[in-house]
């Protein structure tokens, strides 16, 4: 258990030293995808008129989530192609994402709306997921519109989470 602390521990110094930097050179926050290859994509089927039949639904985002082998491809071939941490490509690093969640209306397939993100950083996966519950709670109760949660956490998760979660 110790040896297993202890790697733990010295996966996620990695991660928090490591600094991906953009095509321009600047600093890039490994929390956030890259805008050019993930925007977010919606799903057309899901709109505010039919909330109550689609994400409002206990157990909507389970009928239309995509297959693990079709997200796992999509994470390997992800990872070796620029949304690696430094050289970490392991993939239990990483959650397959989507940047507007399911349970907004995102996209269940279109990469555009999927990337591999980091469990190991500030602000990582399991963060995002906090987010993603109060806005499908917000979303839900008619409180904030459907296209203003997606364009909010598409955008900008990090300050979205800061918004609505505090």
């Amino acid at each position: 258990m110790r040896y297993r602390t202890r790697l733990t521990m010295a996966l996620v110094a990695v991660a928090f030293t490591f600094v991906p930097l953009t095509s321009s050179g600047a600093a890039r926050n490994p929390a956030l995808p890259i805008a050019a290859r993930t925007p977010g994509a919606i799903d057309p089927r899901v709109t505010q008129a039919n909330l109550s039949s689609t994400i409002c639904v206990v157990g909507y985002t389970t009928r239309v989530r995509p297959s693990y082998s079709y997200t796992r491809a999509l994470k390997i071939s992800q990872l070796a192609s620029g949304y690696a941490l430094g050289n970490d490509r392991l993939t239990s690093h990483y959650e397959e994402d989507h940047l507007i969640s399911l349970e907004l209306g995102g996209s269940p397939t279109a990469p555009a709306n999927l990337w591999p993100e980091p469990y190991l950083i500030a602000n990582g996966a399991r963060t995002k997921d906090t987010l993603e519950n109060k806005l499908h709670r917000l979303v839900c109760a008619r409180v904030v519109p459907l296209a203003v949660a997606q364009r909010a956490i598409a955008t900008n998760w990090i300050t979205a989470y800061s918004r609505y979660v505090g």
